[in-house]
């Protein structure tokens, strides 16, 4: 599992490695009892702070998501990937009414969100192999 931080997207830092773990155990990316990379090798491949990487994996383990392993480290609980199954829709519908409220201010009919929705769909299903 690799995060890719964007930081101009808006969302946290220590949010999007909470976002991108819930939703690698709810894809099945992540397996119940894999263990996640530690804080420093996780803040080594993001290019971000130790701090921001440990703040994201205390929010998974106070969700329920991680749990600690003595002398191992973190790994998936038993019962994450129902939650983050769960939670991903939740997740998703946050985003998605910040661009449609945006959209809305800013005089986008439904009917052009429609088929832009439709058209970038499109194409992300073209770079994407089944």
């Amino acid at each position: 599992m690799i995060c890719q931080i964007e930081t101009n997207n808006g969302i946290p830092i220590y949010e999007q490695i909470c976002r991108q773990v819930k939703f690698a155990v709810a894809n099945g990316s992540l397996l119940v009892g894999e263990h996640v990379p530690s804080v420093r090798e996780m803040a080594t491949r993001t290019a971000v702070n130790v701090n921001t990487v440990a703040r994201a994996y205390r929010d998974l383990q106070g969700e329920g998501v991680l749990v600690s392993i003595r002398g191992t480290g973190l790994a998936i609980a038993a019962d994450a990937p129902e939650k983050c199954r769960r939670g991903r829709l939740e997740m998703v519908r946050e985003r998605l009414q910040y661009v449609l409220r945006e959209a809305m201010q800013n005089g986008v009919s439904s009917d052009e969100i429609y088929s832009l929705v439709h058209s970038e769909w499109d194409a992300l299903q073209k770079e994407s192999p089944p």
